[in-house]
């Protein structure tokens, strides 16, 4: 099995209030520790990740299409 790949999308900034990098949503922590964590320490910091995107983006209802751009 392949490890797991960095959730890093290349926008690396990190935010002031939150601590955290706009472009993944990790820590520092967690960021300098991806590159020698084992795999149930990124599935760990990708969980971390996927609770804070659902945090930031709550929205569960349908999505509309239809807006004129």
């Amino acid at each position: 099995m392949s490890p797991l790949a960095s959730p890093c999308i290349d926008v690396c900034r990190m935010d002031a209030s939150s601590g955290l990098c706009l472009g993944c949503l990790r820590s520092l922590d967690e960021i300098a520790a991806w590159g020698g964590a084992d795999e149930a320490k990124r599935i760990a910091i990708l969980a971390a990740v996927a609770r804070r995107r659902q945090e930031l983006d709550s929205w569960d209802g349908p999505l509309r299409c239809d807006c004129e751009l």
